[in-house]
C-alpha cells in the first residue's frame, strides 16, 4: 500500500505537517508545497505515456479515471503523447492521491474592553453540554466575584485537512525511475474533487522543476498568474 493510499483510508498522514498560517490565503488561491526529483526525464518529442494507479486498488475506478485525465491533460500540454495501453507507452506515469481525517483547531478572538489585570479576572475555556467551546472569566480576588460577560465567549473551532498527491514517471522499457514528486496542502476542505486538480496544477507548475527543491506553489483563481516562491 502506498503512502497516499494510507491517507485515503484514514491512517496517519505520511507528509510533514504544513504551516497553518497558509490557510489565510485560501480565499484568494490554493497553496501547495511541492517536492520534485528528476533524473534524465526525456524531452517530449517522440515520447508516449500512460497514466496508471500507483495503488492497484484504485485501478479502473471512475474517480481515479477522472483525476488521471487531469494528469494526462497536463502531460499532453507539455508535448508528451497519451496512449490507451501501457504496452504502447514509452513512459509509465504512476499517480496516487489522498486526504487525511483532519485535525481540530481552536481559535480565540477574545476582546474584553472591561478587563483590568488589577481585578485579576482570568479567562477559562470550557465546553458546554452541547460540546461547544466557551470562555468565561473567573476572579482570583473576592471583589471580582460574579463577573461573567457573555460578550467574552468568542472562540471558534474548525478542522484542518492535509491532502497530497504523488506522481512517479518510469521508463517503460526497463522500469527506471525518471521522475518523482509530491504535492501537499493544508486546507479547510476535504473534497477530493476540489483538492486533487489543484494539487495536480501545482505539481505541473514549472515542471519538472529543480531536482531536490521544495517550492510553495500558489494556484491563483482563474485569469490570474501563478506565483512561485522558493522555500
Amino acid at each position: 500500500m502506498s503512502k497516499i493510499a494510507k491517507i485515503v483510508r484514514g491512517t496517519k498522514l505520511a507528509f510533514a505537517p504544513l504551516a497553518l498560517g497558509a490557510l489565510a490565503a485560501c480565499a484568494s488561491g490554493f497553496n501547495a508545497d511541492v517536492s520534485r526529483f528528476e533524473s534524465q526525464l526525456p524531452a517530449p518529442q517522440g515520447q508516449t505515456f500512460a497514466v496508471v494507479a500507483d495503488d492497484q486498488r484504485l485501478a479502473g475506478g471512475l474517480e481515479f479515471s477522472r483525476y488521471a485525465q487531469v494528469v494526462s491533460d497536463k502531460m499532453a500540454a507539455l508535448g508528451y503523447r497519451p496512449v490507451a495501453n501501457v504496452s504502447e507507452a514509452t513512459l509509465v506515469v504512476r499517480f496516487d492521491y489522498g486526504v487525511d481525517r483532519g485535525r481540530e483547531r481552536i481559535r480565540s478572538s477574545i476582546r474584553d474592553p472591561f478587563y483590568d489585570s488589577w481585578y485579576s479576572y482570568q479567562p477559562v475555556a470550557y465546553r458546554d453540554r452541547n460540546g461547544n467551546v466557551r470562555v468565561t472569566y473567573v476572579p482570583t480576588r473576592q471583589w471580582g466575584y460574579g463577573w461573567n460577560d457573555p460578550w467574552l465567549n468568542d472562540v471558534d473551532s474548525y478542522t484542518v485537512y492535509t491532502s497530497g498527491i504523488e506522481l512517479k514517471i518510469d521508463r517503460a522499457s526497463d522500469g527506471q525511475r525518471l521522475f518523482e514528486g509530491k504535492a501537499e496542502a493544508a486546507s479547510l476542505s476535504n473534497r477530493l474533487q476540489y483538492l486533487v486538480p489543484n494539487l495536480v496544477e501545482a505539481m505541473f507548475t514549472d515542471f519538472p522543476g529543480n531536482s531536490g527543491e521544495t517550492v510553495r506553489i500558489s494556484v491563483a483563481p482563474e485569469d490570474q498568474p501563478v506565483q512561485r516562491g522558493r522555500r
